[in-house]
């Protein structure tokens, strides 16, 4: 396949936007830019595990509600004849 060619241009901002995009495509082909994906799955990995504590706490808030309103109703009706 030919490829097709470009009159050369000579100014540095062109030479160096030039360089830096093949330099990109190299990093592309070689895998290097594998690096961004992992940081993508340690941010879902955190979310989840954000989540699933958030989960966890508000299960244990509620029970600790239930037994706290459960102490304060026995408190409040308590007898010397009865016991919760």
């Amino acid at each position: 396949m030919n490829r097709p060619q470009f009159p050369k241009v000579s100014h540095p901002a062109v030479d160096l936007l030039v360089t830096f995009l093949k330099g990109r495509v190299q990093r592309a082909r070689s895998g290097e830019l594998d690096r961004g994906a992992s940081a993508v799955e340690w941010v879902i990995i955190s979310a989840v595990v954000v989540a699933i504590v958030g989960v966890v706490a508000g299960v244990i808030n509620l029970a600790l509600k239930d037994g706290a309103t459960k102490v304060s109703d026995c408190i409040k009706g308590a007898s010397a004849d009865k016991t919760c």
